[in-house]
C-alpha cells in the first residue's frame, strides 16, 4: 500500500493545481437568491429579499488604470423569481453631495455617476446586454456584439434610485420577456457589475478585469446560475398613430399640404425564449426624432445616420461583422430601407451555438429616379445572417443580402469570423462577393471585399494590424460603404503609461500608419499619424495629433496633412465643455477638384443648474480656402442650443434653435414627450424654418430679416401591449 502513496499524492497535487487554475482562470458561479416575494422597485433596499440575496464587493478599477481598489465601496446583489431578474446596488460615497446625477430622458445619463449590469444572457461570450442606471434611476441600455456597442437598443426594464447620506442605492427589475436566453431547467448567464464615479473619472468592475486581457469584457465574466425559471410565451403588439400637418410659404402666402395620417403596427412573437419573430406594417420615420444637423458641404461620402425604428432594433447587433472599416462599415444598414410598407424578421438562436438573423421587407421609396412603371412599386429586401460560436468569444459566420427592383438587383454573399488566439489577442476576417445589375439591359458587375485584422490589447500595449482589398465593382445597396477600388495595409500601436499623478493620470502615445493603392488611378496614398492622449483630473482628457497624409481623388493625389486637437472636461458636476479642432490641407470635391486648406472646429458647453434642467450650446464650423489664389470658397457654421426640462423620468419638454449660416436658415423645434416604457409614448411637436428672404413685388429676395417659410405640427401616440 505504501508504494501507492506517491500516486495518490500526485493525483491530489494535480487536483489542487486544477482547482487553482479554476480560481485564477475561471470565475466561481454566483447563485442569485430565488424569492416568492418580489422587491418594490423604489430605490430603498429594505425588502426582505436583499437580506437573503448574495452580494459581491471588492470592485477594482479598469479605467483609467487596472487593478486599483475603487475608492468608494460597492455592493451588488442578485435575486430572481420565475418571471424576472432582480439586481440591487448599494454604492457608498464619502461625499454624497458631489454625486453627479440628472433627471434626464432615457440614454442621456452617461456623463453621470452610474452602475451597469453587463449581462451575457447565454453565457456564450458572443454578446451582452448593458443596463446603465444613474443614482436617480434613469436608464440607458445597449447591446454589445461583434466588437461594437449598439446604443440604439431599447429594452423594457424597470429601475429606481435614491441618493442618501451614505451614497446612493439602486434597484432593477428585468423581465425575462425582455431578453433572450436558453429556456432550460438550469439557466446559465454571466455578468460583470460595473460602477463609474464621475468626479474622479474612475470605472471599476466585479469581477476585476485582467490587465492581460485589456477591455475584452466577454471573456472575463462571472457565471450566473438560475433554477426553475418559467419559460415564457412572448407576444407584443405595438400600434402607433402619427399625424403630421405641414405648411409652406409659397408665392407670398401660406399653403397647407395634405395632412399625413399614418397608422403603423409592429408585433413580436416569441417562438421560444431565444428565437423571436417580428412583423411590421408601415414603420416609417415619424417614429423617431429628427436627426441632428451636420455640416453637409464638400463631402466625398454620404452622411451616416443610426437606425432608431423599433422593428429593426430586435437582433440589430447580429448584423455587425468582423474586420469592418470606415470604407465598408455595414453590409446590412437597415436605414437603406427608407419607407417600408411591411416587413418580417426572425432573429435569435437555434441550438446553443447557432445564431440567425433575417429580414424580408418591401420598400416603397426606391433610391432610383425612374418612374414606378419602369422599376416596380417596391424595392424588395432580403437579408440572412448566420453565426456559429466557436472557442471563447470567437465565431464563424455568413451573410446574404439582396435588394431587387424589378429588372435590377444587388446581391452580396460572404463569410466573416473572429478567432481568439490567446487572452490578449484576436484575429478577424471578412470576405464578401457582390453582383449588381444597375439597368434593365445592363450586364452584371461583380466585386469582392476582403479584410483580415489582428487585435492585441493589454494594460501596457495595444496593437491593431489590418489588410484589406475592396475591388472597383464591389457594391452593397443594403449596407453603408464609402469607397471601392482600394488595396490597403494599416497598423496602429499604442503604448500606455500610468504616472498616477493628481493632474496627469495616464498618457497614451500612439502611432498609426496606412498605405493605400487607389486601383482606379494606380496611385498610392498614405496616412501617418502621431498622437498623444492625456487623461487628467477634473474629468479631463486631451488628445493632440499630427498627421502627414495624402488622398487620391479624380485621378490626382492631394495633400491632406494637418493637426488635430480634442478636449473634454467636466470640472464641476453642473458644467462640462468639449472642443475639437482640425486644421489641415484639403480637397475640394468636384468634377474639377483642387487643392485647398481647411479649418473645422466644434465645441459644446453643457449646463445643468438643477437635476431637472439642462442646457446645451454647441457650434460646428468648417471653411475652405483655395491654395492657388487664397480665395475663400465657403465657411459653414451650425449654432445650436437645446434646452430641456425633465419633469420626471417619463416626461420632458425640449426646445431647439439651430442657425445654419451657410444656408441662412433658422430651425426652431419644440417637443413634449412622455415615455412610460419603450413603445408606450405620446409626443407632440411643432417646428418652423426661417430663411433670410422677403416677399417683395411678387418675388422672394435676399433680406437682412428672416421670413418663416416652413412650419409643421407633429403628433404621435403608441402603446406597447405585452402578453
Amino acid at each position: 500500500m505504501k508504494k501507492k502513496e506517491p500516486f495518490f499524492r500526485s493525483l491530489t497535487a494535480i487536483f489542487l493545481v486544477m482547482m487553482s487554475w479554476g480560481f485564477f482562470f475561471g470565475q466561481e458561479p454566483l447563485k442569485p437568491y430565488k424569492t416568492n416575494i418580489p422587491p418594490d422597485i423604489d430605490g430603498v433596499l429594505n425588502d426582505p429579499v436583499w437580506e437573503q440575496a448574495p452580494y459581491v464587493t471588492g470592485f477594482k478599477t479598469f479605467y483609467p488604470d487596472f487593478g486599483l481598489a475603487l475608492p468608494e465601496k460597492t455592493h451588488a446583489y442578485a435575486a430572481y423569481d420565475t418571471e424576472n431578474l432582480y439586481f440591487a446596488f448599494r454604492c457608498f460615497d464619502s461625499q454624497p453631495d458631489k454625486i453627479k446625477a440628472a433627471m434626464a430622458k432615457r440614454d442621456d445619463m452617461r456623463a453621470d455617476d452610474w452602475v451597469c449590469i453587463n449581462l451575457d444572457s447565454f453565457n456564450d461570450q458572443q454578446s451582452l446586454y448593458a443596463l446603465y442606471i444613474n443614482p436617480l434611476g434613469i436608464q440607458g441600455d445597449s447591446i454589445y456584439a461583434g466588437g461594437e456597442e449598439d446604443h440604439s437598443a431599447d429594452i423594457v426594464w424597470y429601475s429606481a434610485g435614491r441618493i442618501d447620506e451614505e451614497g446612493y442605492a439602486i434597484e432593477v427589475k428585468l423581465p425575462l420577456k425582455s431578453i433572450r436566453y436558453s429556456g432550460r431547467e438550469k439557466v446559465e448567464m454571466a455578468v460583470i457589475f460595473e460602477r463609474r464615479i464621475s468626479r474622479t473619472s474612475e470605472q471599476g468592475t466585479y469581477p476585476p478585469m485582467d490587465p492581460k486581457q485589456g477591455y475584452f469584457f466577454l471573456t472575463q465574466m462571472m457565471p450566473l446560475l438560475y433554477y426553475g425559471i418559467k419559460p415564457y410565451t412572448l407576444l407584443e403588439v405595438l400600434p402607433a398613430f402619427s399625424y403630421n400637418k405641414k405648411y409652406a410659404h409659397e408665392e407670398g402666402q401660406w399653403l397647407a399640404e395634405k395632412a399625413a395620417k399614418d397608422l403603423s403596427l409592429t408585433t413580436k412573437v416569441g417562438l421560444s425564449p431565444k428565437l423571436i419573430l417580428d412583423a411590421t406594417y408601415n414603420p416609417d420615420f415619424s417614429q423617431i426624432e429628427s436627426d441632428a444637423g451636420q455640416v453637409d458641404v464638400n463631402l466625398r461620402y454620404d452622411l451616416f445616420y443610426l437606425e432608431k425604428r423599433p422593428f429593426f432594433l430586435e437582433g440589430h447587433e447580429h448584423f455587425n461583422f468582423a474586420a469592418a472599416s470606415d470604407f465598408l462599415l455595414k453590409v446590412v444598414h437597415t436605414r437603406t430601407i427608407v419607407d417600408p410598407r411591411f416587413g418580417l424578421k426572425l432573429t435569435g438562436k437555434v441550438g446553443r451555438k447557432n445564431t440567425i438573423a433575417s429580414i424580408f421587407a418591401a420598400d416603397e421609396s426606391p433610391s432610383y429616379e425612374e418612374t414606378a412603371s419602369e422599376t416596380g412599386k417596391y424595392a424588395w429586401f432580403g437579408v440572412f445572417r448566420f453565426k456559429r460560436a466557436i472557442s471563447r468569444d470567437g465565431y464563424l459566420g455568413m451573410f446574404y443580402t439582396g435588394r431587387d427592383l424589378k429588372d435590377r438587383f444587388n446581391r452580396v454573399v460572404g463569410s466573416d469570423g473572429q478567432v481568439r488566439l490567446n487572452k490578449s489577442s484576436m484575429l478577424s476576417y471578412h470576405m464578401f462577393y457582390s453582383a449588381t445589375k444597375a439597368e434593365k439591359d445592363a450586364g452584371i458587375n461583380e466585386g469582392t471585399a476582403l479584410a483580415v485584422d489582428y487585435l492585441y490589447d493589454t494594460r501596457k500595449l495595444g496593437m491593431n494590424f489590418t489588410l484589406m482589398n475592396i475591388s472597383p465593382d464591389f457594391e452593397t445597396q443594403t449596407g453603408y460603404q464609402t469607397r471601392t477600388g482600394i488595396r490597403r495595409a494599416e497598423a496602429y500601436i499604442q503604448v500606455k503609461f500610468y504616472p498616477h499623478k493628481s493632474f496627469i493620470r495616464t498618457v497614451f502615445p500612439s502611432f498609426f500608419t496606412a498605405h493605400t493603392l487607389d486601383i482606379f488611378d494606380e496611385l498610392y496614398e498614405t496616412n501617418n499619424q502621431l498622437s498623444l492622449t492625456f487623461l487628467m483630473g477634473k474629468n479631463t482628457s486631451l488628445l493632440t495629433a499630427y498627421h502627414y497624409s495624402t488622398e487620391v481623388f479624380a485621378g490626382r493625389s492631394f495633400d491632406t496633412s494637418g493637426v488635430v486637437f480634442l478636449l473634454s472636461s467636466r470640472p464641476y458636476k453642473w458644467f462640462s465643455v468639449s472642443a475639437s479642432l482640425n486644421k489641415n490641407k484639403a480637397i475640394y470635391y468636384s468634377s474639377s477638384p483642387y487643392q485647398g486648406r481647411s479649418l473645422s472646429a466644434s465645441g459644446s458647453l453643457n449646463f445643468q443648474p438643477s437635476e431637472n434642467l439642462a442646457d446645451s450650446l454647441s457650434l460646428a464650423y468648417a471653411d475652405f480656402f483655395r491654395t492657388s489664389d487664397g480665395e475663400k470658397i465657403y465657411d459653414y457654421s451650425l449654432i445650436r442650443n437645446k434646452l430641456t426640462y425633465q419633469v420626471n423620468k417619463y416626461l420632458f419638454f425640449r426646445g431647439i434653435v439651430e442657425y445654419n449660416t451657410y444656408r441662412k436658415k433658422i430651425l426652431a423645434d419644440f417637443l413634449a414627450s412622455f415615455t412610460y416604457i419603450p413603445g408606450t409614448v405620446v409626443q407632440l411637436g411643432y417646428g418652423s424654418i426661417f430663411e433670410r428672404i422677403s416677399w417683395v413685388e411678387g418675388e422672394y429676395r435676399e433680406s437682412q430679416n428672416f421670413l418663416e417659410t416652413r412650419r409643421g405640427l407633429f403628433f404621435k401616440v403608441s402603446y406597447l401591449w405585452r402578453l
